[in-house]
């Protein structure tokens, strides 16, 4: 089977939605978005608490500019931060406001509220209580229903992007030059794959935390939109950092419940076990609101000096119950379905990897080095982020890089889709194999504990090497399961993980210098915010 579409939008979060939203403004433009999940929105972003940046009472884009490039180490792309820090506010009321009547929250006399957030030098985040990409996303989806151009497909697994001239049965393609036409996609309902061809294709699949043992992630994010890129030729950069969230609920699984780092921002302090305040000692200009790099690796330190499973979080000593339950009804309930009243206790958290500050590689206008592919969102690697990523700046630019997108391939000359005729079929022959749950959870097992423990918070040469040495012995062994194997869900994720993993693995291996969420043991920081050990 072939659908045939002008744009092929992979994946669904707000910077897809975003894009599609924008796309769908041209009447004669037929959109397809297609997501793996069984509804639409869900995505990382659905679970977005903290909120997303705006422009604060005292705010300037200057000001929002400087405190990037800070928590990012100077190693962010000026042109797209101060993008990101002069767009923001204006396409946050265009998008989120005007289109999806979002309503952030206000103070009691009516003025837009502004929450504090980790290195941020003054209040700027726009929020829905601490369930603020929730309400995004049920926004851009709604809105997204309601027009009749845009063909939203759940349960649909991207396999390959189909490129030229991998995917052509033409031999003297081999001549033309790499280019984009749409997606292998697997329908996990009727297990087929179906050729999408489209004009323009958009990635935006999200990051790649379920490679690790403790993650923030929902379950879809495995690198999938990476892996494709990167086994199309796509460029990808900045693969070794990977910003590890310094406050998860330490509970049960490997999926963590994030406690917003907007706790810390209302006056939340980290605690010893004894109950005894760290963060002073370790950033004594920030405290608890250092960058999240930092805040990660002292409670890393922290559970090691007292061989301790978590560090605590207070926030009952700081503001009265009531205003608890106001200002964090998701973290509220969530913890007290775990037998912890926040209003009365502190909160166990642990560091679980949380966001994916590389990727594939995309300029001011989303476009990769692929023609006819572009990336958007956590897929994306825009230099906006350096090597740390600043608080609530990743809602903000899946936004702006999702207009910017819709913009940019709505302003070009229109190329015609490419005849089905030249596009290989879906390969089926030789697969003799169904795909065994059991061995692909053991396999994703390994891989989890490989990258947590060797290639995490805290790396060594000896724990890199050993990481890339055995990835690399799992890669081939999965690479040639698949190969014999009908396709599932799990199994396509199996095989973008181990591939993601192995090219993080090796980025932080060459990379000998610690900076940001990159920390090596061996080399001298260039970081202004370092955890002595």
């Amino acid at each position: 089977m072939t659908i045939r579409t002008d744009v092929l939008v992979i994946g669904s979060g707000i910077a897809g939605a975003t894009a599609a939203l924008k796309l769908a403004e041209d009447s004669q433009r037929q959109i397809t978005l297609v997501t793996r999940a069984e509804q639409p929105d869900e995505s990382s972003s659905k679970y977005a608490q903290g909120g997303i940046v705006g422009r604060g009472e005292n705010d300037s884009a200057a000001l929002l500019e400087k405190d990037i490039l800070r928590a990012g180490v100077d190693m962010n792309y000026i042109p797209a931060v101060r993008l990101l820090a002069e767009l923001g506010p204006s396409v946050v009321n265009e998008v989120l406001v005007e289109k999806t009547a979002l309503q952030f929250d206000r103070d009691k006399i009516g003025h837009l509220s502004f929450g504090l957030e980790a290195a941020h030098s003054t209040n700027r985040v726009l929020h829905v209580g601490d369930s603020t990409g929730r309400a995004i996303m049920q926004g851009l989806i709604d809105v997204l229903a309601s027009k009749p151009n845009v063909q939203v497909l759940t349960q649909q697994t991207a396999v390959d992007l189909i490129t030229f001239p991998h995917h052509s049965n033409q031999p003297t393609d081999v001549y033309e030059p790499i280019t984009c036409y749409g997606a292998y996609v697997y329908n996990r309902e009727d297990h087929k794959v179906v050729r999408i061809l489209a004009v323009d294709t958009v990635l935006a699949t999200g990051g790649l935390g379920q490679i690790f043992l403790n993650t923030t992630n929902p379950v879809g994010a495995r690198g999938d939109g990476l892996a494709m890129a990167y086994r199309a030729g796509v460029r990808v950069a900045n693969l070794e950092y990977i910003q590890f969230h310094p406050t998860a609920l330490h509970m049960a699984g490997g999926t963590k419940f994030l406690i917003s780092e907007a706790v810390r921002g209302e006056g939340g302090v980290l605690l010893t076990p004894d109950g005894k305040p760290f963060m002073h000692k370790v950033d004594p200009e920030w405290k608890d609101l250092a960058p999240r790099d930092v805040v990660a690796r002292a409670i890393y330190w922290q559970m090691l000096a007292y061989d301790h499973p978590f560090m605590l979080l207070d926030i009952s000593s700081k503001m009265k119950a009531e205003d608890i339950q106001t200002r964090f009804p998701t973290i509220y309930r969530q913890c007290l379905s775990q037998n912890i009243d926040i209003t009365r206790q502190p909160i166990p958290v642990v560091p679980a990897a949380h966001y994916f500050c590389g990727g594939v590689i995309a300029d001011l206008w989303g476009r990769t080095t692929v023609p006819g592919l572009y990336a958007i969102g956590e897929v994306s690697c825009t230099g906006v982020h350096g090597a740390n990523r600043l608080a609530s700046t990743s809602l903000l630019e899946g936004v702006v890089w999702g207009v910017r997108v819709a913009e940019e391939i709505r302003s070009k000359v229109t190329r015609s889709i490419i005849s089905e005729d030249r596009i290989c079929p879906w390969d089926v022959s030789g697969l003799i194999y169904d795909a065994d749950p059991q061995l692909i959870q053991g396999d994703m097992q390994n891989i989890r504990n490989l990258m947590w423990h060797y290639v995490g918070l805290i790396r060594s040469e000896y724990r890199l090497r050993r990481a890339v040495r055995e990835l690399r012995h799992l890669w081939f062994e999965i690479e040639e399961f698949y190969r014999k194997t009908r396709l599932s869900d799990d199994l396509i994720g199996l095989r973008n993980s181990v591939m993601v993993a192995l090219t993080v693995a090796r980025a932080a291996r060459r990379n000998k210098i610690s900076r940001g969420c990159h920390y090596r043991e061996e080399g001298e920081p260039e970081s202004p915010f370092y955890l002595p050990r």
